[in-house]
């Protein structure tokens, strides 16, 4: 059965942005980044203490999906409805500080819940991604 999650994917609108945005402002590393076929582009990134997980950033479109649904996707992501993963953090309100220096944009500042100390903020597309000091 499952014994645990390798790649997950966050839907992104410009590969190279999203790149930067996940590499030089969250700190994640590149992972793979290779044309598998022409237009499909598979990048993917992860925190440096956990290499066996990684986020693939895509793009929609062709040859992973109609044109039809992949303008549909990109309208979604433009509108920032969609919702990426949950990033682990030692310190939620460090992690925020420093983020937000960095320019990023925080929808919600940290905030205790039942699993931790959360805040939510938006990559460079619009998508919101959740960093989480969990709780004890």
């Amino acid at each position: 059965m499952i014994t645990g999650i390798n790649t997950a994917v966050a839907w992104v609108l410009e590969q190279d942005a999203a790149k930067k945005f996940f590499t030089d402002t969250l700190g994640l590393d590149v992972r793979t980044d290779v044309e598998m076929a022409p237009g499909l582009r598979w990048l993917t990134v992860g925190a440096p203490d956990q290499p066996e997980v990684q986020l693939t950033l895509m793009t929609p479109g062709p040859p992973t999906m109609d044109p039809e649904s992949a303008e549909q996707l990109k309208s979604l992501i433009a509108k920032g409805i969609l919702v990426g993963c949950t990033f682990t953090v030692p310190d939620c309100e460090a992690a925020y500080t420093e983020l937000a220096a960095r320019g990023v944009t925080f929808v919600q500042p940290p905030q205790p819940r039942p699993w931790g100390l959360s805040a939510i903020l938006l990559d460079d597309a619009g998508s919101q991604f959740e960093i989480l000091q969990p709780a004890q």
